[in-house]
């Protein structure tokens, strides 16, 4: 019972460490201070992606082909890309962005999460172990790297300009969006 937990809270939180959606987490946190906001929005997607990937194990992978879930998370990193480098321009105090960090961490794990690694080991590990511990285990395990995450995008701001992070957070994000939509092709 204690290995249908401690295996997936391990191997998920592992996997997690310095992905992607890690990497965009510190971007957000970066630019907010309604941290809880960001870890909630952020958690409930997770719970959601990973919660239905548990349950459904690979039906999910049947009913949304992942090509054009990737297309769709591709292409909502390289507006979030575009927007942000816009914005910056136009940004008075760049302290206080006008961003929702429940909404935008929510629309950004759901939607980027599909067809993950961290997913498909979820339903994987919900085939061999206990469901519900391996749910429990998975959130826990992200959860622990989402609040690491949020931490560090705190400290950024506190060391790099904010002209300097948007800039850098806009490439990211478009980088991110062509490498998401790339990753059909290779």
């Amino acid at each position: 019972m204690f290995r249908d937990f401690i295996i997936p809270f391990l191997l998920i939180g592992v996997a997690e460490f310095a992905d992607k959606t890690q990497l965009l987490i510190i971007v957000i946190a970066s630019k907010t201070k309604k941290y809880f906001a960001l870890f909630f929005g952020v958690l409930l997607a997770f719970a959601i992606v990973d919660g239905l990937a548990i349950l459904a194990g690979g039906l999910i992978a049947e009913l949304i082909p992942k090509n054009i879930m990737t297309i769709i998370a591709g292409l909502i990193f390289l507006i979030f890309g575009i927007i942000t480098l816009v914005r910056y321009e136009k940004e008075i105090n760049f302290t206080k962005t006008n961003i929702n960090p429940f909404i935008t961490g929510f629309l950004l794990i759901f939607l980027s999460e599909w067809g993950d690694k961290t997913q498909i080991a979820a339903a994987t590990l919900a085939t061999q172990y206990n469901p519900p511990l391996v749910f429990l285990g998975t959130i826990i395990g992200i959860s622990v790297m989402t609040i690491l995450s949020i931490f560090l995008g705190n400290i950024l701001m506190k060391y790099v300009k904010a002209k300097t992070l948007s800039i850098v957070s806009g490439l990211l994000f478009i980088i991110i969006g062509v490498f998401t939509i790339a990753s059909i092709y290779f």
